[in-house]
């Protein structure tokens, strides 16, 4: 084998080992923060790291300090996280130690990395499914006609004092002198996905190989095998290790290596790699490894493990050491090597433990990246245009930014050719931008909603649809865990561009399944913009809003204002904006504006969505709408409390509008924030009205318009109001 190689491994397993000693030989100073080491998984993990390219993507998990080491990180950019100082590279002392979020032009780029145990398979497959479509169009096109891809296939790399070095015949070069050519050319970028066997036993694993399986995607999924979870072992969790599991996945190839054995993995490893970046099809590695640390720093292994002989004997460092010996090089090399490393890592841990902790105000930066769109621009209501239903302006709005954007995709359940979406709001798009950019998954709410995450790290920008607000719970945690904070524990690095179209509220008879309303979850889930537009008009121009917005956005779009066959809803339809319409978010509207009065009673209403119709006919049927405002929201974050609360203190009444139950609800919590802010101007109670308080939406007609408000029950909770 190629002695540089060797070496280069042999210095990487080196710092590892001493980081790791070093850590529990001041175990009261950096246990502050929980973190956990590769101990006895280095040989895979650097066997991995040192073949890895600056235009491939890694989606780590937190035993890998040895892999990001090897993809040209220095102990003191790890340690930095350990101690959650303020320069800490990767998330500015937010995540715990080996949480890699890096973006630097010289090395492989690593995506935000979560705890959640396997929940970055699907962010990683959807980064292998944004490459998968970047190369079948050529999205970007090429700069030069140079690309690393065809570099022969005998060279070698591996990283140099923090640099990926290119060694040939010709002599070595950095691999910063190609960083400026394009990195996204076909058959360069590949995705690894590093997992721990336990976490394969996930639900969402099996979403993530399935899609790879399905649509042939170029990643590798990195299985290292200790045969632990926490304190419950293999023979205790896993049916079949996950060697055995991906033979259930048609079109996933695999192999299972020896993990400790250096020599044994970067060869496997080398084929592997070279096999996905020309076929460009998954594969799947299992290394079997052992466990020589605590599971973290805070779950001690003598606390519960009664295998650690066994593990101490199937150490990766002596046999790398023999193999080194068995290569030529001597004793003292070695022992150099060793003391080197050990000097290193000492130096930077002392370095380390001066750097700067962070500010207070650190804590407020980055929830969010800064958007273009912050005013109201263009035509809402061009003349002579023709007013068209809500489903409709949504699907033109998307139908215009495919056409503009070739990075913009559509996918979701039956939104393909066939159907174009249950509600048709997908309609002839497929035909007309093709199956590639407009196509079906399968039931797989995680996934559609997780691999946003890997499509946007890739530079593009999907748009995706759960079918029904009943079914969003599956792909929660990956909007919580993932998508929502993305942006936040990077730093500012990763945040998660894309848009969730979610069909909301209960309409004809839905029933318990397909009528749900779930903004008060989705609301209090920080991280992410959340629209709920109450017309067509609206939607086009948050919809726009949304796509040039870097952040996460949920469009909550009521079925039952998508064709205005409610009575009472032809408010819903609207002029078709022109194209170059945009509404930012944040901003309400004041749908039905008043003046201040002394001798009458006045209120005003705060909704969403259905709310604003309700209340709108309420008024009109009361004949107040001289002395009832109706403050419709549009967006639900950002709020518009500017506009809420001068509102509320030029009336002296709120009434707050929902769908949802009541109890325990955003528009509570809205109504208790109106009244801590106007209580000195207010004249009564602020009030809510929404759906009854009972587990669901009954299917039976009568039982449904008992359940949910109406026009009339908006009336009756007005009168109220103003006589208080």
């Amino acid at each position: 084998m190629n002695k540089e190689i060797l070496k280069k491994g042999f210095e990487l397993m080196s710092t590892a080992k001493s980081m790791a000693e070093l850590y529990e030989e001041n175990f009261k100073l950096v246990s502050k923060y929980v973190h956990a080491t590769s101990r006895g998984h280095e040989a895979i993990q650097i066997a991995a790291g040192m073949q890895l390219l600056p235009q491939d993507y890694v989606f780590p998990y937190y035993r890998d300090d040895a892999m990001i080491l090897s993809v040209g990180m220095r102990p003191y950019d790890l340690m930095l996280q350990l101690l959650a100082k303020k320069d800490d590279p990767f998330s500015g002392g937010r995540t715990y130690y080996s949480h890699p979020s890096l973006r630097d032009d010289d090395k492989p780029k690593i995506p935000h990395q979560s705890s959640a145990t396997g929940m970055q398979a699907i962010p990683a497959t959807g980064a292998a499914m944004g490459l998968n479509y970047r190369e079948s169009g050529n999205l970007f096109g090429k700069k030069d006609d140079t690309s690393l891809s065809n570099l022969e296939s005998n060279q070698s790399y591996y990283h140099e004092s923090g640099n990926l070095v290119l060694k040939s015949a010709e002599g070595n070069t950095s691999i910063s002198d190609f960083k400026e050519r394009d990195s996204r050319l076909r058959g360069n970028s590949i995705v690894l996905c590093s997992l721990g066997d336990a976490s394969v036993t996930e639900g969402e694993i099996a979403e993530a190989f399935q899609m790879a399986a399905l649509k042939q995607l170029p990643i590798l999924y990195l299985i290292q095998d200790n045969g632990w979870d926490i304190s419950a072992n293999a023979e205790e969790t896993r049916a079949q290790d996950a060697f055995e599991y991906a033979k259930g996945f048609k079109g996933l190839e695999a192999i299972s290596i020896d993990g400790a054995n250096f020599i044994e993995c970067y060869q496997a490893l080398e084929k592997v790699i070279k096999t996905i970046r020309e076929e460009r099809r998954p594969f799947l590695v299992h290394a079997k490894v052992p466990l020589l640390n605590h599971h973290t720093s805070g779950v001690r292994m003598e606390w519960y493990r009664d295998d650690l002989e066994e593990a101490k004997s199937k150490d990766p460092y002596p046999v790398l050491k023999q193999q080194l010996l068995d290569n030529g090089f001597t004793t003292n090399d070695i022992t150099h090597i060793e003391n080197s490393a050990k000097q290193n890592v000492q130096t930077d841990f002392e370095k380390a433990l001066k750097a700067e902790d962070p500010k207070p105000e650190d804590l407020f930066t980055h929830d969010f990246a800064p958007t273009p769109i912050t005013e109201e621009k263009g035509t809402r209501a061009p003349e002579g245009a023709e007013k068209v239903v809500m489903v409709d302006c949504a699907l033109f709005a998307i139908e215009e930014l495919m056409r503009k954007h070739p990075e913009c995709l559509l996918y979701g359940q039956d939104v393909g050719g066939r159907l174009g979406g249950v509600f048709r709001e997908a309609a002839t798009l497929a035909q007309k931008f093709g199956d590639a950019r407009v196509f079906n998954t399968p039931i797989q709410e995680a996934f559609i909603v997780g691999s946003t995450v890997g499509m946007s790290a890739v530079g593009l920008k999907p748009i995706v649809e759960v079918q029904f607000a009943d079914y969003i719970w599956p792909g929660l945690n990956q909007l919580f865990t993932e998508v929502s904070r993305s942006c936040y524990l990077s730093n500012g690095k990763w945040p998660v561009s894309m848009i969730l179209r979610v069909p909301i509220g209960a309409y004809g008879s839905g029933g318990p399944y397909h009528s749900s309303s779930v903004e008060s979850i989705v609301t209090n889930i920080r991280g992410i913009k959340i629209a709920y537009p109450s017309n067509g008009a609206d939607l086009k121009g948050l919809m726009k809003a949304a796509y040039y917005d870097p952040n996460p956005v949920v469009i909550l779009e009521h079925k039952g204002l998508y064709w205005s066959k409610v009575k009472g809803t032809q408010g819903a339809t609207s002029v078709e904006p022109a194209e170059d319409y945009v509404l930012p978010f944040g901003k309400a509207w004041v749908l039905q504006e008043i003046w201040p009065q002394e001798e009458e009673e006045t209120a005003t209403i705060v909704t969403y969505g259905m709310g604003v119709h309700w209340a709108y006919n309420a008024t009109g049927e009361l004949n107040l709408r001289n002395q009832v405002e109706i403050i419709d929201l549009r967006t639900l974050y950002p709020l518009d409390e500017a506009t809420i609360m001068k509102s509320v203190k030029k009336t002296g009444k709120c009434l707050v509008v929902t769908e949802e139950p009541s109890n325990n609800s955003f528009a509570r919590a809205l109504a208790g924030k109106i009244q801590e802010e106007c209580f000195q101007y207010i004249d009564a109670p602020v009030m809510t009205i929404g759906s009854e308080n009972m587990p669901a939406i009954p299917l039976n007609s009568i039982l449904e318009e008992t359940m949910i408000p109406s026009t009339e029950k908006v009336k009756q909770k007005l009168i109220e109001l103003l006589a208080y």
